[in-house]
């Protein structure tokens, strides 16, 4: 059956490649990339001769009148002894041939063999065009990061100040390390090394993206270790609301353990150490009150520290109660349940993700958790009984109360100002202590 253009348009290409013919031999070969090709059939001799094949280009750039327009002098090519296929490879045209048939081939390689380079070479642009970073980085833009992040500014910002200027030109099967690193110093020589480090994070996810959609094998902004670019001191972070987001969403969307997921996420909301999180014992906490006692000799201080949980917390620890299967410590270690997580264990976990949140450290998150809780108007003596901190002086001795009601609200409130960054942009499944438990 002839070919049609709407059969034409409907065509999908299969796990191997497939052809579609039309008549008097011409036929469309349809590859697994979904290139489709026109093809033509014929022999020179009669029917006991060898088959020949030859290619007019590709379809759409050819559509369907032109394939049947270029098959049709074809056969008056053949009609006259004249090999389509070896005037298409440039061979010269035979002395022997008859004027009229040197005429029609000399017709037949201006129309169809020089038109057909012509088109091929410019196909080639166009497709190296299309890969070339800054198209690309356009299209991932439009189609994966705007829709993705609350604040996209920033990235077409870095688009249009730093990648494209350097390396837009550029195919991106060309990038190297080299580029990318050019690209980081020239930033960081402006002073900016957290700027560079968010720059290498966003080329890194563009060419994530490029691998994924087969334009690239490789990715040479992963290459780059992040503290190789910046590594930001502890006392100096504190972690924005949007980057405690984009944290916990990367935290639930990692293959990391169950239990790894939450012990991070209670230390953000609970406010205490890594040590006083994953050395925590089963009798030290009463979920029927909501309360976490953490005796002396566990903490910095040596003063026994009282935690109020929200009911995020409270639900964490009821899932960790199942996890832990009977073991007397909330965090029990996968090898015993007699002996706690390693003390690097959680550290190990948050260098295994992948974020594009600047460097940090575990230990931040109290920071974080205070600095929030400091910018909402809470009362700086309850952060700092949160945080376990001994006030000195006059002042210490007028403050050693629990202020236990107050730190109940505020580490409620601070619970709540967590989900709701976890939500900004996309949702993450990440358990039954969100909203819905919540309204309960």
């Amino acid at each position: 059956m002839a070919l049609t253009d709407a059969k034409l348009r409907k065509l999908k290409p299969d796990a191997k490649a497939y052809q579609m013919a039309d008549d008097g031999g011409l036929f469309l070969l349809v590859q697994p990339s979904g290139r489709k090709s026109w093809k033509l059939r014929y022999r020179m001799g009669g029917r006991d001769a060898k088959q020949e094949k030859v290619t007019l280009g590709d379809y759409p750039t050819y559509s369907l009148a032109d394939a049947r327009s270029w098959r049709d002098d074809c056969k008056a090519l053949i009609g006259r002894g004249l090999s389509p296929m070896a005037l298409r490879r440039g061979d010269p045209i035979p002395d022997d041939a008859t004027p009229a048939a040197k005429e029609l081939a000399e017709l037949f390689i201006r129309h169809w063999c020089v038109a057909a380079i012509e088109r091929a070479r410019q196909q080639e642009a166009e497709a190296k065009a299309s890969n070339t970073v800054e198209a690309f980085a356009w299209e991932w833009f439009q189609k994966i990061a705007e829709p993705a992040n609350s604040n996209p500014r920033n990235i077409k910002r870095v688009l249009d100040k730093d990648i494209i200027p350097a390396i837009g030109g550029k195919a991106l099967d060309e990038v190297t390390v080299t580029d990318v690193l050019a690209i980081t110093d020239k930033i960081k020589n402006r002073g900016s090394d957290q700027m560079a480090l968010q720059t290498r994070n966003i080329m890194k996810r563009l060419f994530s993206y490029a691998i994924a959609r087969e334009k690239m094998t490789s990715n040479p902004a992963a290459a780059i270790e992040a503290k190789y670019i910046a590594t930001a001191k502890s006392r100096d972070v504190a972690l924005t609301p949007d980057e405690v987001g984009r944290l916990l969403r990367a935290i639930y969307q990692s293959s990391m353990n169950r239990s790894h997921k939450l012990a991070l996420h209670l230390l953000i909301l609970c406010m205490v150490r890594k040590s006083e999180m994953i050395e925590a014992r089963w009798e030290e906490i009463d979920l029927a009150g909501a309360e976490w006692f953490i005796p002396g000799e566990r903490m910095k201080m040596d003063h026994p520290h009282f935690v109020p949980l929200s009911r995020q917390a409270v639900a964490m620890l009821e899932e960790l109660k199942g996890l832990s299967s009977g073991s007397e410590w909330v965090f029990p270690s996968r090898n015993t349940l007699s002996k706690p997580i390693s003390k690097t264990t959680l550290n190990s976990a948050v260098r295994s993700l992948e974020h594009d949140v600047r460097d940090f450290v575990i230990h931040d998150f109290r920071r974080t958790a205070s600095t929030h809780l400091h910018e909402a108007g809470f009362n700086s003596d309850w952060i700092e009984k949160a945080l376990a901190h001994e006030t000195k002086g006059i002042r210490g001795v007028y403050n050693r109360a629990q202020y236990a009601d107050q730190r109940r609200e505020m580490l409620q409130w601070w619970a709540d100002f967590v989900d709701s960054q976890i939500d900004e942009g996309r949702k993450v499944i990440i358990g039954r202590f969100g909203k819905a438990y919540q309204a309960g």
